[in-house]
């Protein structure tokens, strides 16, 4: 499907790289046709080394002949990089931006370009397991369609909403839920170093415990309620953990900060920084 389409990354931080490398280890496209943007130097020279792509320090460069365009910068850049962009990016070519935040108005409206498409990754997809929410200008067809679905499923499953507001909402659980995935594995790490394991073997346990369980879930096919209390005897251990992670209103704390991601997403757009 993308054989014969020229893909540039503008930004080639760990998810331009982990989309890069999902389109090489499927075979979508020839390491040719790709190219990387990137003011680093050093930066360049590691991925030409390791993939044989194309690289330069020139977004305007980078663009000329680009079918697809993915902009995998910092929010925080984006106002600048569209600025460089601005009628050099040729009229048909598609646009991908996974910057979180910036509304795909804005890009529209700064490119003076109508084929964008917005994505929100997630880091997984540097292994190829994550899951990518997107959605797009109604002036993206089919053809358009397709090739999204596949650069963005090069990283993992992909999810299709009509709604862009739905966006912010994946920013905030999918986007950002790596990191508390991060924060609840490091405490159950220190807290079996706590009481005695090795650092080592008490990252091994929850690791694979996190793993395991999430793999079960998705097979089991049953609501996490179910599966909990599976494994939450009466007055046993579990029973004991759970009613003190209840008592520190744990369900409110998660909820407030998935709130707070999606505020600052939506806030991200607003301003524009």
């Amino acid at each position: 499907m993308l054989q014969n389409q020229k893909v540039t990354f503008i930004g080639s931080g760990a998810m331009g790289e982990a989309m890069i490398k999902g389109l090489l280890h499927q075979q979508l496209i020839p390491a040719e046709f790709i190219t990387a943007a990137d003011p680093h130097v050093e930066r360049g020279d590691d991925l030409r080394q390791r993939y044989g792509l194309n690289f330069t320090v020139d977004n305007i460069e980078a663009v000329k002949h680009a079918d697809v365009v993915v902009l995998s910068v910092k929010p925080q850049m984006m106002n600048k990089v569209l600025a460089q962009l601005k009628t050099h990016i040729k009229p048909e070519a598609l646009i991908i931006s996974i910057a979180a935040g910036v509304t795909i108005q804005r890009i529209v409206d700064n490119l003076l370009h109508p084929y964008v498409v917005r994505a929100m990754p997630n880091t997984p997809g540097q292994i190829g397991e994550g899951i990518t929410v997107w959605t797009c200008t109604p002036e993206v067809n089919k053809q358009g369609r397709e090739w999204t679905d596949s650069i963005l499923g090069a990283m993992g499953e992909t999810l299709y909403v009509e709604d862009e507001n739905y966006l912010d909402m994946a920013t905030a659980l999918n986007g950002s839920g790596p990191s508390y995935v991060f924060l609840l594995m490091e405490a159950l790490i220190d807290v079996g170093v706590h009481m005695g394991f090795s650092r080592q073997v008490s990252q091994k346990l929850v690791q694979q415990t996190m793993l395991g369980s999430v793999k079960y879930a998705i097979q089991s096919g049953l609501h996490p309620a179910e599966l909990r209390n599976q494994v939450t005897s009466p007055g046993g251990t579990s029973a004991a953990a759970l009613y003190e992670l209840e008592k520190g209103s744990i369900r409110t704390v998660i909820a407030d900060a998935v709130w707070a991601a999606y505020r600052r997403s939506a806030e991200l757009g607003k301003n524009g920084k």
